[in-house]
């Protein structure tokens, strides 16, 4: 009997034990469980746990939050609610991690996309997904007891941080912080692909004036309509744009061969800005002025945004529209004159001299009426060689006689070309220098070669300066004479410049005076030039001769010069000296 006692004694004590142990351990179990849930429930991530067949067992604050959880839609989550991007394609989050978890136990996505459907908007995210093994006492279904851990990390604060860093708030454009950031990667690739690359930082011109008279909001919306503008320009062409300061864009161009087409890139950008506003039935002109810095052409990599600023305030102060190339006086082009003196007898055999035009319009229509052919010289060792250097020497040397019958047969092959394929019929101007005039069979070599190439002479123009007319003044005169038996037409070129220009207007046998670029470049702001061109224009309609007005910038000065019933124009709003090909382009 004592022995059976003792017995359930002790079979009650052990399990009093057992069953106080149990329940510390559960206790135990439970304070860990707590633990775990705080730390989950303390996180930003959004942590969820899975079962075996991907219902909700566990989601921590962040996930509710961020799945607008709610104990009707727990089950939908996974079903229906939400999916994930994948290389443009979108995949509901459950079936994309059925099929991945056959492949692996664990992957990670960086900077993905999911959408929520209840929340209609995608998030960037980062997301992790693995799965937990059951536990090894477990002998029955291999797959009963697997749980599934998926991580979120929602990456909208990250991104709210770096846009408000790296991007303008106005236009939401990266901004000069980021431009700098970028441009390392950019100078890397031009150095491997052995190109050049420019900066070309635009300022809209007058804009602080703009935006007193026509308020913050109206001013916020032309710069809005301009980023994007500037921003589609920039995708369609594989730039980069940037918004640097509140009315101040940079556009990053890489890949360049040649300093000019960033140039032509400006002049792109400048005409487009022309038509950017209108209220009611006003339009607003707009202009920008342009500051282009090259490498290796500017200097440095290290210089090359602060050169951009540099060359972008000489452009406004020349005025509005107006755009200006940074060259620093240590890499201006040092061109050695024994060099050149050497090597221009062997430019015309080797074909270094090409012939470019610029068109002149009506002063209207706005249509191509003629064009003023100019000389480029393509030098193999320094590049494109403008004409104020190397005329001179032409002239020095005697080859200017040379040259001047190169460019006729060239213009005049080119007529007959154009005729040919029925472009349209225009007059093309060329310079003539007073060498070409004095030497002797200057009239009949352009008698013969017209004859030879059955051109109606007056599609050939020769224009001279009124101070080569004034050099000599009976022989220049005979030889206008003669000219104009042959047909061609004369142009005095670079009219006001001189203190003689109106006494020779009556005695040369010109049919067009082109008046001067230095009268113009002013002519928006000084009043004393306004009154000279209208003066020249008024004379010289009276003696009956046209009029063409050089160096038209912008189409403030466009719109003036043709209220004063100038006949022609000329100048870069328009377009500037163009090849060939570009220019043919052009008269389609």
């Amino acid at each position: 009997m004592l022995e059976m006692f003792i017995v359930v004694c002790l079979s009650f004590l052990i399990v009093f034990f057992l069953w106080k142990r149990n329940a510390l351990l559960k206790g135990r179990i439970a304070n860990q469980l707590n633990a775990f849930q705080r730390a989950f429930d303390m996180s930003d991530d959004a942590i969820i746990i899975l079962s075996d067949n991907f219902e909700i067992i566990y989601m921590n604050h962040a996930s509710k939050g961020l799945f607008k959880f709610n104990k009707d839609n727990k089950k939908e989550i996974f079903a229906n609610n939400l999916k994930i991007k994948i290389k443009d394609e979108w995949f509901p989050l459950d079936e994309f991690i059925k099929k991945y978890i056959q492949l692996r136990d664990s992957f990670s996505f960086a900077n993905t996309k999911i959408t929520i459907t209840d929340v209609k908007e995608e998030l960037s995210v980062n997301l992790s997904f693995e799965k937990i093994e059951p536990s090894s006492s477990i002998k029955s279904d291999k797959k009963k007891g697997e749980r599934y851990i998926v991580s979120i990390h929602d990456l909208r604060k990250e991104n709210e941080l770096y846009n408000a860093t790296f991007y303008h708030d106005l236009t939401k454009l990266p901004n000069q912080d980021r431009a700098i950031a970028d441009l390392n990667v950019l100078f890397a690739k031009s150095h491997l692909h052995n190109q050049k690359l420019a900066l070309l930082m635009i300022n809209i011109d007058n804009f602080s004036r703009l935006r007193s008279i026509l308020g913050y909001q109206q001013a916020d919306k032309i710069l809005i309509k301009f980023a994007n503008y500037l921003d589609e320009f920039c995708k369609e062409n594989s730039y980069n744009v940037y918004n640097t300061l509140y009315n101040t864009f940079l556009l990053i161009i890489p890949s360049l061969s040649k300093i000019e087409e960033a140039e032509e890139i400006a002049q792109k950008i400048q005409k487009q800005l022309v038509s950017f506003f209108s209220m009611s039935d006003a339009k607003l002109y707009l202009t920008a002025s342009i500051g282009i810095s090259v490498y290796p052409d500017s200097g440095p990599t290290r210089n090359l945004l602060d050169n951009a600023y540099k060359a972008l305030y000489s452009a406004e102060n020349k005025g509005q529209g107006k755009i200006e190339i940074y060259q620093s006086d240590s890499i201006q082009k040092e061109y050695d004159e024994l060099v050149l003196y050497n090597d221009l007898p062997d430019a015309f055999e080797k074909k270094q001299f090409e012939v470019y035009y610029q068109p002149i319009v009506h002063a209207q229509s706005k249509e191509i009426v003629s064009a003023e052919a100019l000389i480029r010289w393509k030098h193999p060792r320094y590049g494109l060689i403008a004409p104020y250097i190397f005329i001179p020497m032409l002239e020095k040397t005697g080859l200017i006689v040379k040259l001047g019958k190169y460019m006729l047969e060239t213009i005049l092959k080119q007529q007959k070309h154009w005729e040919l394929f029925k472009f349209k019929r225009i007059s093309i101007s060329m310079n003539v220098s007073i060498i070409e005039f004095e030497t002797e069979g200057f009239v009949d070599f352009i008698a013969k070669k017209l004859a030879e190439n059955k051109i109606i002479p007056d599609l050939i123009k020769f224009e001279v300066t009124e101070g080569m007319a004034a050099m000599n003044e009976t022989r220049i005169n005979h030889t206008f004479q003669e000219l104009k038996k042959l047909g061609v037409g004369i142009s005095l070129d670079d009219f006001g410049t001189g203190y003689t220009s109106f006494s020779y207007l009556k005695k040369i046998p010109a049919e067009i005076v082109k008046i001067d670029k230095s009268l113009v470049d002013n002519i928006l702001k000084n009043k004393e030039d306004q009154r000279i061109v209208k003066a020249i224009i008024e004379l010289a309609h009276t003696l009956g001769m046209k009029v063409v007005v050089e160096g038209v910038e912008d189409q403030f000065m466009a719109e003036l010069l043709a209220s004063y019933r100038c006949d022609y124009m000329q100048g870069y709003h328009f377009a500037k000296p163009l090849p060939l090909f570009e220019f043919q382009e052009l008269l389609r």
